[in-house]
């Protein structure tokens, strides 16, 4: 079982580098490759879109092809595509690997979700080990933010040495790959539950968006991840060209939003023991949208004096991303929600749901703050963030009131 979990763990410790490195491939491709910040923020459309494509079409079909089968797949495409970056230096190469990436980690994240459900005999078990996964995908967010800054060069803002992170990436893929190929994982009792046609599979995923607990969920998952996504894509931007860091400062700065998202999980794993999720939900979307009004004017103070490191950063650099604190506890919390009010031969497919409505968010979320960024500025596309704090508030409402008598059922 420890097995099973700890290679669920590495497996999601590697994407959260590459499918968060987005932010830092961002900035760099404007620097390396002239192009616009508009131009940019369509990475994030390869990445995203691919993830909501190939979820939608193998969700259905996971438990058939098995949950091991599907992630040793996508870690092997990884770990080829990782090698080709320093191989074929070019945009094009890039949106190549974001795409790649996308639907490797569609097969990731389905199967591995759908895992959680055959480790966790448990509610709470489910929830905190869910909490736990996603707190450690922040966990390597933060590692990979150093990872690349490592190989920027802030003396040659054209040079392409920071390309050579990807063999260390290449590396860690295949290191994921060996470990889940020789760890065990019974299948047997999904498989045995699921004993239907492709065309039956498909159509009981589709079915579930009819009901209204799952529509209300989508619309949560989709702009919150609209949200985290806006933010965290465009950070290392922000810090470069609003707060005028040097790029590879920008970078390992940026970390500070990926910490604090991973300490906002811990926390809430340890919170939601005493207080429900909705009512923490709630208190930390209007924390989030005090945080916003407080840190976003302080970039207004920011002078012409040279930053050369940590200890003379404006304080807008570390207030901002503390926003991550208070937004964090979100999407584990309603996607523990939904999935433990389901049956488990259909978390394969609600998991297919959460993968293809989070991608749609996160294109969605990038490419609208780098269009704002692009004509009104960076701390205008950040005020944007208000917005889908707002429009959570009423979504999580709603999903509240609906998903609580499907979950008190399935502890009948």
């Amino acid at each position: 079982m420890w097995r099973v979990k700890l290679s669920l763990l590495l497996n999601y410790f590697v994407f959260a580098i590459l499918l968060n490195s987005v932010g830092t491939v961002i900035l760099q491709v404007q620097n390396n490759y002239g192009v616009s910040a508009t131009s940019a923020s369509v990475l994030e459309a390869f990445k995203d879109l691919t993830i909501a494509v190939v979820s939608f079409a193998v969700a259905s079909y996971a438990t058939r092809i098995g949950y091991k089968r599907a992630m040793l797949v996508a870690l092997g495409i990884v770990t080829v595509a990782c090698l080709f970056m320093p191989l074929v230096p070019s945009f094009w190469t890039t949106k190549l690997l974001f795409a790649a990436v996308g639907a490797s980690f569609a097969l990731i994240k389905v199967s591995v979700f759908a895992t959680i459900g055959l480790v966790s005999p448990s509610t709470d078990e489910h929830a905190s080990f869910m909490n736990f996964l996603e707190s450690f995908f922040m966990v390597g967010i933060l590692s990979g933010n150093f990872l690349f800054s490592a190989f920027v060069d802030d003396q040659n803002p054209q040079s392409t040495a920071w390309l050579l992170v990807y063999y260390v990436l290449a590396g860690l893929s295949l290191l994921a790959l060996l470990l889940l190929a020789t760890t065990p994982l019974d299948e047997s009792s999904v498989k045995h539950e699921t004993a239907k046609s492709f065309a039956d599979d498909l159509a009981d995923m589709l079915k579930l968006i009819a009901r209204p607990v799952v529509l209300v969920f989508i619309i949560s998952a989709f702009v919150y991840v609209l949200l985290e996504q806006g933010i965290m894509s465009w950070l290392p931007t922000f810090n470069n060209k609003i707060l005028k860091l040097p790029t590879s400062l920008s970078i390992q700065m940026a970390s500070i939003l990926a910490a604090s998202t991973a300490l906002g999980r811990f926390l809430a794993g340890v919170l939601l023991r005493r207080i429900t999720w909705y009512w923490l939900l709630m208190i930390c979307l209007v924390l989030a949208a005090g945080l916003v009004l407080v840190a976003l004017p302080l970039a207004n103070s920011v002078d012409s004096t040279p930053v050369t490191g940590w200890g003379n950063a404006p304080l807008a650099a570390f207030v901002f991303p503390l926003i991550g604190l208070f937004i964090a506890p979100i999407y584990p919390a309603i996607n523990s929600a939904i999935l433990s009010s389901l049956p488990l031969r259909q978390h394969g497919p609600m998991a297919g749901l959460i993968v293809v409505f989070s991608a749609l968010g996160g294109t969605t979320g990038s490419i609208i703050t780098g269009r704002v960024f692009d004509a009104y500025g960076g701390q205008t596309a950040f005020y944007f963030s208000l917005l889908p704090i707002g429009l959570l508030l009423v979504s999580l409402t709603a999903f509240q009131r609906l998903v609580k008598p499907h979950a008190e059922a399935m502890q009948k």
